[in-house]
């Protein structure tokens, strides 16, 4: 998700950077030291979430968000605990009281996602009549056996398929086009660089899981629906 942050004090814009930076699906495109500044770049430029203070000067964050007509979601940090009725009112996403915990910004980002989800139209996955798919790679197009595929690796442009004991496939694709090609009932994505067949799990830890034998990253936020899909499986 595209991310902007506002906040007129420096600390807290800085703490929050830092927050953001630690879950993988956001992408921060701008920190604004004003509400002058948020709306510049809500002009120019695709926003799906706003972190936004409310005390700042000149233009206050509730005075900003009333004066835009499309408004993204919103996500309020403030010092103060009285403008909670208003927020809502304006159909924020949650109000946080600062200073605010990690897990209780992780759990207000989730609640955005969440919502971010259910708003995309639905991408048609690989059927499951379709058992493999081509993939540019050495100059030609390589098929590649979907029941042979373990985990999927991001090497930045790059991506490397692994099947079984065979030489991975590599491939200039970024990890999301070959995520969104995929089964989503047949594999997951549990880390920004990583995707994984489920039927190759062999176990699953706080921080990582094991597959064919390789020790794969659990992403922070990838984590919770990794989680659910092992404790709808779990005796």
């Amino acid at each position: 998700m595209k991310c902007i942050l506002v906040d007129d004090e420096r600390p807290a814009l800085e703490l929050l950077e830092d927050n953001v930076k630690q879950i993988s699906y956001l992408r921060p495109v701008a920190s604004c030291r004003s509400s002058l500044e948020a709306l510049e770049v809500l002009r120019t430029q695709q926003v799906d979430l706003m972190f936004l203070d409310i005390q700042m000067p000149g233009i206050n964050g509730l005075e900003l968000l009333r004066s835009i007509k499309q408004p993204p979601m919103v996500i309020l940090i403030t010092a103060y605990e009285t403008h909670a009725l208003d927020g809502f009112n304006l159909d924020v996403v949650d109000y946080l009281v600062k200073p605010v915990p990690f897990p209780r910004f992780l759990k207000a980002v989730e609640k955005a996602h969440e919502r971010f989800q259910f708003r995309q139209p639905e991408i048609k996955p690989v059927t499951v009549e379709q058992d493999h798919v081509f993939v540019n790679a050495n100059y030609a197009l390589v098929k590649v056996s979907l029941q042979d595929i373990t985990y999927i690796e991001g090497l930045k442009d790059y991506v490397r398929i692994h099947v079984g004991n065979d030489h991975p496939v590599v491939t200039r694709m970024a990890m999301k086009g070959i995520e969104e090609r995929l089964n989503t009932g047949r594999f997951m994505r549990v880390h920004k660089s990583f995707i994984v067949a489920l039927d190759k799990i062999t176990s699953v830890q706080k921080t990582q899981l094991l597959v064919a034998g390789v020790e794969i990253p659990i992403g922070e936020g990838y984590r919770h629906k990794l989680l659910a899909y092992v404790s709808s499986r779990n005796l």
